[in-house]
């Protein structure tokens, strides 16, 4: 019978692409943009910014929430935040993307990079404070994929040295750290509304502030430099500039967008989390064999249907898989290039091999998954995983 219905699902995707991503809209976005413009404010901080602010505030107590144009620009602002100069030294993983590191290289600081773990490709806590020096001023997590780094441990590293710590929660929406919510754990964090995130506004991004003392900061860096969110307030009676910053803050049409999102997030989750499961039940098989490893979670972890990603066990067999996918019509990707190898950071990186990051960077498959990705489609994409690991064990010599 299981057989049969694998017949079945072959033949009905037989001429069907499966995309990597697709972005999910509600059907209240153009509606809310229209009141946007309606309401003749639409360059930034208005009805649905404030929206928005107040929904992570209030869901997740975030001290401060505030939109951004993307999460590097988020990031940005974390550094400019505890003030990065010239030759400080600021602590990361090397298997992320180029935006962790470089909000902190355009302050002139350098980065540390740091390996993953063997079972996850978070920040390996455990070599955390090795790598410490007089010059360093912070380090910088990214919960890959949503799954929490150790949080417990970077904080007392972080408390014992007297640094800042900073979430890059670009994938960690509505994720979790025991029972704290990812982003709320560190003095500053950034969020990213990409459309390949959960909730999505196109691009789009936020910083999080969890320690007061950068609030008023935060709010003139956003707004070019200026004490224009005080003047509005009322708080000053004209706007002038007061400090350095850019141009941070997003148009209300992409608040609005964002905000048509988050009404819908409980529904968003609920599926992407049924999804991430259908793929951690399907392919069990393939880690019970040895063919490749699933997500690993750690106890104090939890799930949030970012992305579900496989471990090969080596690059040919990586590629090849992706290979035999997309022959499928199953668009699976690759993911980060570890920076510390990158043809700009290798000649400044000075920390030698990273050989977990380099692991995933060569081993790891990102498999499709969005909000109107069908369970059958799962069942399917799943077949043919183990169809290809099958096939490829029993043709070893």
């Amino acid at each position: 019978m299981a057989d049969y219905r694998k017949m079945n699902r072959k033949f009905a995707f037989m001429n069907r692409q499966i995309p990597f991503n697709k972005p999910f809209l509600t059907g209240k976005e153009t509606q809310y943009i229209e009141q946007a413009v309606a309401a003749g404010k639409i360059s930034g901080d208005g009805e649905f910014s404030i929206k928005c602010h107040r929904f992570f505030e209030h869901r997740y107590g975030f001290t401060k929430a505030l939109l951004t144009t993307s999460c590097s620009d988020a990031l940005e602002m974390c550094a400019l935040l505890i003030n990065t100069q010239p030759g400080d030294e600021i602590i990361m993983p090397a298997y992320t993307f180029v935006s962790t590191a470089n909000a902190f290289v355009l302050r002139g600081a350098s980065i540390v990079f740091a390996d993953s773990e063997h079972n996850t490709p978070n920040i390996d806590t455990e070599k955390l404070e090795r790598l410490i020096t007089p010059k360093t001023k912070a380090i910088v997590v990214v919960h890959y994929a949503g799954i929490a780094c150790n949080m417990d441990a970077v904080t007392d590293v972080a408390q014992r040295h007297g640094l800042y710590v900073i979430e890059d929660a670009a994938h960690s929406i509505d994720s979790y750290y025991w029972q704290r919510p990812l982003g709320s754990i560190g003095h500053l964090s950034a969020f990213s509304f990409h459309e390949t995130k959960n909730v999505i506004a196109g691009e789009g991004g936020m910083l999080v502030i969890n320690d007061p003392k950068f609030v008023l900061r935060a709010e003139i860096l956003r707004e070019k430099g200026t004490n224009r969110t005080a003047f509005f307030r009322g708080e000053v009676s004209r706007y002038e500039w007061v400090d350095i910053g850019s141009s941070f803050l997003p148009s209300e049409l992409t608040a609005a967008f964002l905000f048509a999102q988050l009404e819908q997030i409980d529904q968003i989750q609920q599926k992407r989390i049924a999804l991430w499961n259908r793929y951690y039940e399907r392919l069990a098989a393939a880690e019970a064999r040895h063919y490749a490893r699933l997500p690993y979670l750690p106890p104090w972890s939890h799930r949030n249907g970012h992305l579900f990603f496989l471990i090969c066990p080596d690059n040919n067999t990586r590629n090849r898989l992706i290979a035999h996918l997309r022959a499928k019509g199953i668009y699976a990707v690759f993911h980060y290039l570890a920076l510390h190898n990158s043809p700009y950071y290798q000649q400044k990186h000075t920390g030698g091999s990273l050989p977990m990051a380099t692991h995933y960077t060569n081993c790891l498959v990102r498999l499709p998954l969005f909000y109107e990705l069908s369970f059958e489609e799962v069942d399917y994409i799943c077949d043919e995983v183990l169809s290809f690991f099958t096939e490829a064990h029993n043709n070893l010599p």
